[in-house]
């Protein structure tokens, strides 16, 4: 039985350890399509769309809010007013890891 990124915890990630594989990557792709993975497959981003800068920031803090709680910290960005790009990478080993798509499976369950 697989088990879905969502039921998962991210796990501290000191180094120490390779970047995920771009098969590692794939397998882990199907759970969170949305995402893009950038062309060096050293993050995973998505683009959100908001009505007004009030949602846009609501947002911003449920995403803070996930990533307090799992301890593993994207880059956000707000940009003209209404728009959110999460981008998630593991900086301690340059690339990604399963924690970057554990935790854009869990922003993903969030009400847009």
């Amino acid at each position: 039985m697989n088990i879905h990124l969502t039921d998962k915890k991210c796990v501290a990630c000191e180094g120490g350890i390779p970047p995920l594989t771009k098969e590692e990557i794939s397998a882990f792709k199907p759970q969170v399509p949305v995402w893009e993975v950038s062309s060096d497959a050293k993050s995973i981003s998505r683009q959100f769309v908001f009505k007004d800068f009030k949602e846009a920031l609501a947002f911003v803090n449920k995403v803070g809010a996930i990533a307090e709680e799992e301890g593993h910290h994207p880059d956000i960005k707000l940009f003209e007013y209404k728009n959110v790009l999460v981008t998630l990478s593991t900086h301690a080993i340059n690339g990604l890891s399963e924690n970057d798509f554990i935790l854009a499976a869990k922003i993903d369950t969030l009400p847009i």
